[in-house]
């Protein structure tokens, strides 16, 4: 359980909220104290991921530092357009 877990993790929930879940795609950039999770959705998805007033990206962010806590990591999610 790691880094992969937590890049499948955030794969699942982004496929779950999009209407192309084919076009998402979940990166992980390695640092030194943190890993970068990129999330990349197709444009039109983009709204879904992010949610009204960014609730959704909130809770995506919520749900990602909860697990990242338990594996003893930090991990921030970053979505990008």
């Amino acid at each position: 359980m790691g880094e992969e877990t937590i890049r499948s993790l955030v794969e699942m929930m982004a496929k779950a909220l999009v209407d192309k879940p084919e076009a998402v795609e979940v990166t992980e950039v390695e640092g030194e104290q943190t890993t970068v999770i990129e999330l990349k959705v197709a444009k039109e998805d983009l709204g879904k991921v992010i949610g009204k007033q960014g609730r959704t990206a909130g809770a995506l962010r919520i749900i990602l530092g909860a697990v990242s806590t338990k594996l003893r990591r930090r991990s921030v999610l970053e979505i990008i357009e």
